[in-house]
């Protein structure tokens, strides 16, 4: 395969905007793929190849510029709604057919993103091995005798095999983490609640949240920044801004655990290259500092000796009374448990695990992230097929943890052994450090040099970060009357004003023609994917001319957040609901230059 060959998200996006290569094509080629690639185990359901293609055609007559993920194939984790395929959860019994994407197939879907189909899991998603499905066992690309890692292992498969650039997971104890690293690619697990749930069938509600496997970090956060953001569908669902990668930190201080605390069960390869692993981050500048890894081992024990096994035994109660049969024997006997557990047993392990979460703070307060092991071994399929439960469970010693600690995590590929197994490292942070965690994988995965997933893929060189504002700065969005050449862009020019690049919002606002001299508009925010992208420019002011700016802005406009396409969030103008009743609606627009346009008959 070329370098040229456009492979990742960022690369595919780049060629359809600049017309070297159409969505259809790029369609057409992950289909081929996959029937070249010709393992059954991957997929369990795949679209209708003519329906995928004509949505990739219809794209075409959108905004390019507007759409983060513009034509590119995604495979979504068959526990992930998406409308007019059959959602099983690797479970015939189980099956359904969803009337409407969950949230975040939704939001891909609005970046431009084409789905095209459901892949493998172990089982409800209980299992970090990817052996526990009626549906058969994916391949590993990287190496064939050993396991593809679960449960999310349909994903990791078609990401590393070159199907998709792009898929999801999900991720409750480590099931978009330990995939990445048997796969040699990126699994991020973001901070809980930040993608919505809504449309995931549950394996722990209190803990799940959807991943994402891609080749690169900055295609994971493209993705991430796409489907982030509150949903009213799921109470879980947090309000947090997802922040902007920034530059690799002058005084980065990763976390490590004591010496003699890390286990690898006799793997000497592994332990090599995780020292391997720390080097390399303190040639990059990192400092190392201990911490006590114990408090972190407690709270995984409670993953599975704790009552969380309950909320596993609720998805399936019903088919374990009514067919116990349809249900994998080993998922079986993981979650049948669950029905013994006591109200007492519940409260008695939460009161443990806040005690454990405050530890757990202190220990974080003088770190910008930890880095351990993403697993600290790997295991072939004969293997696990002989010793399931405990292999397993071994899978899960730096994964176990983290969310019901509710830390976010980024697995990232740092070697591949001279087996020829992979070996990745996980940097982990408390909720809310999603970017940064990103801001500093991306430079050690890049630093690595090595090949992306299982094809001869090498890595793209780092792309620039977009211009910050610098000082006391402060980063302003405008979309009508101030953007450059308009009316009132003499106004930010006045106060020293710096413009700092064009973008574009979130696909969730509409834009109004208010009845104001001169003409401006008004941009409001409104329901997940009932929306336009709406393009606009972004200003740096210093702090005592963004003062005098928002003091002279007339009503109904004001200031409040904007959440951009990228999934940052800045300050720039919003308007006032009752001001847009009656005014026109103009988000077909995609911006106020292409509204004046218009009524300028140009």
């Amino acid at each position: 395969m070329g370098s040229d060959t456009p492979e990742t998200v960022a690369a595919i996006v780049a060629a359809h905007r600049a017309a070297t290569m159409t969505p259809a094509q790029t369609i057409t080629r992950s289909y081929q793929r996959i029937r070249d690639y010709n393992d059954p185990a991957v997929f369990i359901s795949l679209r209708d190849e003519k329906e995928a293609l004509a949505e990739a055609e219809a794209l075409t007559s959108k905004d390019a510029a507007a759409l983060p993920l513009y034509g590119v194939p995604v495979a979504v984790k068959d526990n992930i709604d998406a409308q007019g395929l059959p959602t099983t959860a690797a479970c015939p019994a189980f099956a359904y057919s969803p009337a409407q994407d969950s949230t975040a197939v939704a939001k891909l879907r609005a970046a431009g993103a084409v789905i095209i189909g459901k892949t493998n899991l172990d089982q409800f998603a209980t299992g970090l091995v990817g052996v526990r499905s009626p549906y058969g066992i994916p391949v590993n690309p990287v190496r064939a005798d050993l396991i593809p890692g679960g449960s999310s292992s349909g994903s990791a498969v078609a990401v590393s095999a070159g199907l998709v650039p792009l898929a999801l997971g999900t991720d409750t104890a480590g099931s978009g983490r330990v995939p990445a690293m048997l796969n040699n690619i990126v699994g991020l697990k973001p901070s809980l609640g930040l993608i919505s749930n809504a449309g995931l069938v549950p394996a722990c509600r209190t803990l799940d949240c959807i991943s994402v496997f891609s080749l690169t970090v900055d295609d994971a956060m493209t993705a991430l920044a796409a489907m982030a953001g509150p949903d009213g569908a799921d109470p879980f669902s947090r309000d947090r801004p997802l922040g902007a990668v920034s530059a690799f930190p002058e005084n980065l201080r990763l976390g490590v655990p004591r010496n003699g605390q890390l286990i690898f069960f006799g793997d000497r390869a592994a332990e090599k290259a995780h020292g391997e692993a720390l080097q390399r981050w303190t040639s990059l500048g990192a400092t190392l500092i201990e911490f006590d890894l114990e408090p972190f081992y407690e709270t995984a024990r409670l993953l599975y000796e704790g009552p969380w096994v309950a909320e596993r035994y609720l998805v399936i109660r019903d088919l374990l009374a009514s067919s116990p049969d349809s249900i994998h024997p080993v998922t079986r006997e993981i979650t049948a448990p669950g029905a013994r557990l006591t109200a007492a047993d519940t409260f008695a392990s939460l009161y443990r695990l806040q005690a454990l979460r405050r530890t757990a703070e202190r220990i974080f307060a003088g770190l910008d992230a930890m880095v351990l092991p993403t697993a600290p071994t790997a295991y072939s399929t004969a293997q696990v097929l002989a010793n399931p439960i405990e292999l397993n469970s071994r899978l899960g010693t730096y994964t176990n943890f983290v969310n019901l600690l509710d830390l976010c995590g980024l697995a990232l590929p740092a070697a591949m052994r001279t087996d020829g197994i992979p070996f990745g490292i996980t940097l982990l942070a408390p909720a809310g450090r999603d970017a940064a965690l990103a801001s500093i994988g991306r430079v050690f995965h890049a630093d690595t040099k090595l090949k992306m997933g299982a094809k001869d893929l090498t890595q793209p060189a780092l792309a620039a970060l977009p211009i910050a504002a610098s000082g006391d700065d402060i980063t302003i969005a405008v979309v009508g009357a101030h953007l450059s050449g308009m009316a009132l862009n003499g106004e930010l020019q006045a106060l020293g004003g710096r413009l700092l690049e064009t973008t574009a919002t979130a696909p969730d606002y509409k834009l109004y023609a208010l009845d104001t001299t001169p003409p401006k508009p008004g941009l409001l925010r409104v329901d997940a994917g009932a929306g336009h992208s709406i393009k606009l420019e972004l200003w740096a002011l210093s702090a005592a001319a963004f003062g005098k700016f928002v003091a002279a802005i007339p009503p109904p406009l004001g200031i409040g957040t904007v959440r951009l396409a990228d999934g940052r969030g800045v300050k720039g103008f919003v308007v006032e609901p009752v001001a847009v009743e009656g005014a026109r609606d103009i988000s077909a627009f995609g911006g106020w230059r292409a509204f004046i346009a218009e009524k300028a008959g140009t």
